[in-house]
């Protein structure tokens, strides 16, 4: 692998930087944007019991806060429950726009990763067309050993900026939907939610999921 690289050039080192941040960020993606950690289950259902049972004080209402994406929003309205629908409604979307910005993180870094490497390769390639013509110029082509060198890099840099550009950007795409399709899960939460707190028969329990 050593060997690879040196042969590559010194372009290589950056299309291998960017190999192990890409790998990071993915890893870190697939952990953070569990659907179950984003939306636990029947959350809801369990927030409006407590509410109904009047154990929604402040306290339980920073803990809800924390304890997952959905979670904040939830805790958004009912802090300004009190103020009504279109108040409740605004601070909602307010912290749901917060929460969407988050769960797009790195996803930006993701996506210039895909973007640059290939170009990287592409410099690699130019780097060593230049040196396979500067060998030519100064020996001709007699002797291919002294063109194999530039060939070889050109080659190599291609290889390893598309190696690492598809797979980027196959996941960039892939947690791109992943996070349209939570934010779109948790709209749709954050909606019945204010449609159970402020309906007119609010005596009777959500049904769970």
């Amino acid at each position: 692998m050593l060997e690879i690289i040196e042969a590559g050039g010194w372009l290589m080192w950056p299309i291998l930087a960017c190999s192990v941040l890409a790998t990071a960020i993915v890893c870190e993606r697939f952990w953070s944007l569990r659907t179950t950690r984003i939306i636990p289950p029947h959350l809801v259902t369990q927030v409006w019991r407590m509410f109904r049972q009047g154990e929604l004080d402040a306290n339980h209402i920073r803990q809800l806060q924390t304890s997952s994406p959905l979670g904040a929003i939830l805790a958004a309205g009912l802090s300004n429950y009190r103020y009504g629908r279109e108040v409740m409604k605004e601070a909602i979307e307010d912290v749901g726009r917060q929460v969407a910005h988050e769960l797009e993180r790195f996803l930006d870094l993701l996506g210039t990763i895909a973007s640059v490497t290939p170009l990287l390769g592409l410099l690699g390639t130019v780097m060593g067309m230049i040196k396979v013509f500067s060998a030519i110029t100064a020996v001709g082509v007699g002797d291919p050993k002294v063109l194999a060198g530039g060939i070889s890099e050109a080659l190599i840099t291609t290889a390893a900026g598309l190696s690492v550009a598809i797979p980027s950007l196959i996941f960039y795409r892939h947690f791109q939907a992943k996070v349209q399709d939570l934010v779109l899960k948790m709209e749709n939460e954050a909606l019945r939610f204010i449609d159970i707190m402020y309906s007119e028969t609010d005596h009777e329990e959500p049904k769970g999921e």
